[in-house]
């Protein structure tokens, strides 16, 4: 079995006593079974698993209580607050295993359908919810486009009601975990043709249905291909997918996004500390003119503004997931954490391949991965600009 790497800071654990029982339990998964799975099959981080061993994590996870853990209770979930949720996704991430999106099934498990329990039918309750949480069905949420992302009302997705199905036309761009979804949580414009008013509506939208394709073949910078297009040409959708009221798509898509945006802090600081790690293991072992390049100022000098850096963007993520549990709204302390934290990850990446030298700007290497993979973060859940927007209208709003 692989070694568990150590905290890389002391101090008592942060969360409740069930999170720490969890973190234990998790760690063991990936560095055990995980770990000789990926082993067995070849894969890394740019070495993706196909859809069956997919699903072979999905309901070994499922059976060992993780992937619906961030469930409410109601749906077999933990109800976990925000701080245990963030604490516990930070330890998956900082495993540095290849399956860590999986052990939750954030790209196409139980956190793509949580939220909408409340909305959901009976009938969407037992066709696609239930079913995601059993680890039985992958689905993917489905909102952004050309001309729709940062701007998410901007949808050109048609949804055209007739008689008991939408019509839907058009096509989604780089839905991650599209590639091996069933499903779709899909929104589209159900306006009438030239309304001046934005109608975004939500539907649940079988990817097998005549009409529904997914087009793979993007790979990301960080070498991952879980990443494709949705294309729906003259797709019929029973009225009975539709998701709460015509309208409420928005609402219902953007509901938790505060609470969705402090959760990406945890994957990039937890990858951020194993590049962190890794450059400080370097350092003691890389030896030039005599000595270890680790007793070099300068190199001291990197690793401190390091670990620093992420102590200080740690801080700020943990706060914010105290103040969301307390009952806050916390929209601009949320903006703050991701814009925070995902600069933070890339410099402490960027310090981390200047700390490897030659060795950290070659493919293959996993900091040069790191390097690349927390580049991404810059731009994915919304911009370190879009969240400068937010930062400054709630703080001129509230003068």
């Amino acid at each position: 079995m692989t070694a568990i790497p150590q905290p890389l800071f002391d101090g008592p654990f942060e969360g409740s006593a069930r999170a720490a029982e969890i973190v234990a339990r998790v760690q063991d998964f990936l560095h055990g079974e995980l770990a000789e799975l990926a082993r067995a099959h070849g894969i890394d981080h740019e070495h993706g698993a196909d859809r069956a061993l997919l699903q072979q994590v999905w309901r070994r996870a499922h059976a060992l209580g993780f992937y619906g853990m961030t469930l409410p209770e109601e749906m077999g979930g933990l109800g976990l607050p925000v701080l245990d949720h963030v604490l516990i996704k930070e330890a998956i991430y900082a495993s540095g295993s290849p399956f860590a999106p999986h052990v939750f099934g954030e790209l196409s498990g139980p956190p793509r359908v949580g939220a909408l329990a409340r909305q959901a039918t009976p009938q969407q309750m037992a066709q696609f919810i239930v079913p995601v949480a059993q680890a039985e069905m992958a689905i993917c949420f489905a909102l952004t486009e050309a001309e729709a992302g940062s701007d998410a009302g901007a949808v050109q997705t048609r949804a055209v009601l007739e008689g008991e199905h939408y019509v839907v036309n058009g096509r989604k761009r780089f839905i991650s975990g599209s590639p091996f979804a069933d499903a779709a949580v899909l929104l589209a414009s159900t306006a009438a043709e030239g309304a001046a008013e934005r109608e975004v509506t939500a539907f649940f939208v079988d990817l097998r249905s005549p009409g529904a394709r997914v087009e793979s073949g993007y790979k990301t910078m960080a070498g991952q291909t879980s990443t494709g297009d949705i294309v729906l040409e003259d797709c019929r959708v029973p009225l009975a997918n539709r998701i709460g009221a015509p309208g409420r798509g928005l609402a219902l898509a953007l509901g938790r996004i505060s609470v969705n945006r402090l959760l990406h802090c945890p994957a990039m600081l937890g990858l951020a500390q194993l590049a962190l790690r890794d450059a400080r293991d370097y350092a003691l072992q890389r030896r030039q003119f005599g000595r270890s390049i680790a007793q070099f100022q300068a190199i001291q000098h990197m690793l401190a503004e390091m670990a620093t850096e992420l102590a200080a963007a740690r801080a700020l993520m943990l706060g914010t997931a105290r103040a969301l549990d307390a009952g806050g709204a916390a929209r601009a302390e949320t903006s703050m954490a991701k814009l925070f934290c995902s600069e933070t990850a890339f410099r402490v990446a960027d310090r981390a391949v200047q700390i490897h030298g030659g060795e950290g700007i070659v493919q293959g290497r996993r900091v040069e991965f790191l390097f690349r993979m927390l580049r991404m973060y810059r731009v994915l859940t919304g911009t370190s600009e879009i969240q400068k927007n937010t930062i400054a209208k709630e703080l001129l709003e509230s003068a």
